[in-house]
């Protein structure tokens, strides 16, 4: 496996699949390549999380 560059579905920044990240998708069972960046999936997350804080 080689690294690969993929486009971020929310900002269109540009970032890179490493091998590790592959390996570890793979052995996870996940099937898909990741749709956004490192960022914005940790922003994705939070905001999940305080929408989640508020509704309980």
């Amino acid at each position: 496996m080689a690294d690969k560059i993929l486009t971020c579905k929310d900002c269109n920044k540009e970032f890179t699949f490493t091998e590790g990240e592959q390996a570890f998708y793979a052995e996870k069972g996940f099937t898909n390549e990741p749709a956004r960046c490192p960022e914005c999936r940790k922003a994705r997350k939070a905001a999940r999380r305080n929408g989640e804080q508020r509704n309980a």
